[in-house]
């Protein structure tokens, strides 16, 4: 009997470790930022507009107008223009470390820190030192969200709009698996080293009312696994450990019993 308490007892100590190591994006102080919008966040979400920054890869298109007919555009830079869908993240210019890229006539140029149609302005206002009356475009191609956890395609979603919310991108990964905790989504966002970190509820309307599903380029989208599931899997990683205990103390268990029976 005492044998049997003290199995139980470790098993779960045990069990509870597990499940905390199994959860990823734990804080300190078990405090979530953000996690509600004011009206005014909200509005802000909305409008967002994601920047270039350095390590991104940008396809940039430059065209002048026919000579023989105004209305016509001439590529410059490119032979065909390619529909965004078919853009893969390895597409397009590397922008570098210092936040520039280098092109053809105009040489390096900075571009980091400014949304694609600011980019595109920039780089016309270049171009027309030597073209006249140019055209370019700007798309960051490597534009996507990070999803791990419990849905049933996890890996990389691309971004072709900018922004992305999280119904669609869920949908985009094949939707939840039958472990996933619904209640307690995180989006991570920024620096990881001091990330902002967002809670979703999607079982409820109001709770939905009150934070924003947009996310935006780079975010990391983790959905858990509900608690009791991980329970049941720290359970099973503990019992084979305990099970060959049992057996290996089961002799000298029975023996005790035996030599404590009273004796009428």
């Amino acid at each position: 009997m005492h044998m049997v308490f003290i199995t139980v007892i470790f098993s779960i100590l045990f069990s509870a470790c597990s499940v905390k190591d199994d959860r990823l994006f734990q804080m300190k102080d078990g405090v979530e930022r953000n996690s509600t919008l004011t009206y005014e966040e909200y509005k802000y979400e909305l409008k967002y507009e994601n920047k270039i920054a350095p390590n991104d890869r940008v396809l940039i298109r430059v065209y002048s107008k026919n000579s023989l007919n105004s209305q016509l555009m001439k590529p410059i830079l490119s032979d065909s223009f390619e529909l965004d869908t078919t853009l893969q993240e390895g597409d397009g210019l590397l922008v570098t470390q210092k936040g520039t890229v280098r092109l053809p006539i105009i040489q390096s140029v900075k571009i980091a820190g400014l949304t694609e149609d600011q980019a595109a302005a920039a780089l016309a206002k270049e171009y027309r030192k030597f073209i006249k009356n140019p055209y370019v475009t700007v798309k960051i191609t490597n534009q996507r969200i990070i999803v791990i956890g419990e849905v049933n395609k996890p890996g990389v979603v691309p971004i072709y709009n900018g922004t992305m919310n999280l119904i669609e991108v869920i949908s985009r990964t094949g939707y939840f698996t039958s472990l996933a905790e619904r209640t307690n989504i995180k989006v991570i966002r920024g620096d990881l080293r001091n990330p902002e970190i967002r809670t979703i509820d999607l079982t409820k309307l109001s709770a939905i009312q009150q934070t924003s599903l947009i996310l935006r380029p780079n975010d990391i989208v983790y959905v858990q696994a509900r608690q009791m599931d991980g329970f049941n899997k720290a359970f099973k990683e503990v019992s084979p450990f305990f099970s060959t205990i049992t057996s290996i103390l089961a002799p000298f268990v029975q023996w005790t019993t035996i030599q404590g029976d009273p004796i009428y």
